[in-house]
């Protein structure tokens, strides 16, 4: 009983810990987007395909950069292994989609991964790097 709770916390925590990691890296993203945003307010990539795509190519080239500094994992792998491909990427996405409503509550300019499927995309880029690196 001990050893099926001990398995079932230490996969709860490395979820928890993924998703944590993969949300600062979305922050950090959200803070470089503003920044750029003001940069080029004239110009808005916001297609249906290309704007999920590139945020994916952004979490993976965080991830590989991730591997530099942390080059194995964060806490050590649960007997479910690959769960934090799914579950982390969808805690960040709900994440980011919450800080883009409250945001938008308090009148902000809200960016693109301030939403579910950019910030998720961005996670799962990220996720994805580090489960086969």
């Amino acid at each position: 009983m001990d050893e099926l709770l001990s398995a079932l916390l230490s996969g709860l925590i490395e979820l928890f810990l993924e998703a944590f990691f993969e949300l600062v890296g979305a922050a950090l993203l959200d803070l470089a987007s503003r920044g750029m945003a003001k940069l080029f307010e004239d110009s808005d990539v916001s297609g249906p395909f290309l704007a999920p795509v590139g945020y994916g190519l952004l979490g993976v080239l965080t991830g590989g950069m991730s591997l530099l500094f942390f080059p194995h994992p964060l806490v050590h792998p649960s007997r479910i292994h690959g769960i934090s491909l799914l579950v982390s990427p969808l805690v960040a996405g709900v994440v980011m989609s919450l800080i883009g409503s409250a945001l938008r509550k308090r009148d902000k300019k809200v960016v693109q991964i301030e939403s579910f499927g950019y910030g998720f995309a961005f996670a799962f880029g990220m996720a994805v790097v580090r489960f086969f690196l």
